[in-house]
């Protein structure tokens, strides 16, 4: 099988994130910046794919350079190759812009599953596999806890708030995963090492025939008009009880619209 999986480099969930005073975009270079969580379940899913059925991995990611340290992470795992697109000219690109960069690359490489994390951690908006999806054509499966493949036919179990859906497309298809599906491996020594002698592609948006004014913010189509820091955490309000403790706690409770 030749399967692609689409990773984003974020900044790390557990720090602080912020966005950039002069253009609203995400701070990435103060920032300390890792793969997006649930790609790296995405790689793994690819992975026992290629174990069960041969074939091989190629990472996808688009980015500034600072991301070549997250496709090598990635590569470590296991995955037998990358591309890279980069180009000053995606800053600023909207969900459009680039489900349509991605696209154009993942074209390329004619893959039989592209498999990508349901929701970035950084966005957490979940609509670049329906997304990528429709500009490629192919069947898009997602939400998926677990991972079949059998020949020609792809199954998912979807994860819902109630259970799971079974899910069937034909390859090739675009299939987009959470974390439940699987615990992803720890890239040992010999993969770290392999990882760096492993072929990475870096492509433009010249090199993709897209022009410079249908990305970044020329082609964005949305913007962030405005934006701040969230206020520092204040002290709650005591109620004390003199006898009248549960009118003033259900006045309280309707002043905060909870009642």
């Amino acid at each position: 099988m030749n399967i692609v999986v689409l990773v984003k480099q974020v900044p790390d969930s557990g720090g602080e994130r912020s966005l950039r005073s002069d253009d609203g975009t995400v701070d990435r270079g103060g920032a300390s910046n890792v793969i997006s969580e649930i790609d790296e379940n995405a790689i793994e899913a690819a992975l026992k794919l290629k174990e069960a059925h041969g074939g091989e991995v190629t990472i996808v990611t688009m980015g500034p350079s600072q991301a070549a340290e997250s496709i090598r992470k990635a590569l470590s795992m296991g995955p037998d190759k990358a591309v890279h697109i980069v180009d000053d000219g995606l800053h600023g690109s909207c969900a459009l812009s680039t489900s349509k960069v991605l696209a154009a690359a993942v074209k390329t490489l004619s893959p039989d599953l592209v498999v990508t994390g349901a929701a970035a951690t950084d966005s957490v908006s979940g609509v670049m596999p329906h997304m990528l999806g429709e500009r490629l054509g192919l069947a898009t499966l997602t939400g998926a806890r677990k991972l079949t493949v059998d020949g020609s036919t792809v199954t998912i179990e979807r994860q819902t708030e109630e259970g799971y859906e079974v899910v069937t497309g034909s390859t090739p298809a675009v299939v987009s995963v959470w974390d439940t599906i699987n615990e992803p491996r720890y890239p040992s020594f010999k993969g770290i090492m392999e990882a760096k002698k492993k072929p990475v592609q870096t492509l433009t948006i010249a090199d993709l025939g897209i022009s410079a004014d249908e990305v970044g913010f020329a082609g964005a189509s949305t913007a962030v008009v405005e934006h701040s820091k969230r206020p520092p955490r204040q002290g709650g309000t005591r109620v004390t009880d003199e006898g009248e403790g549960g009118v003033k706690l259900v006045e309280f409770l309707a002043s905060e619209k909870f009642v």
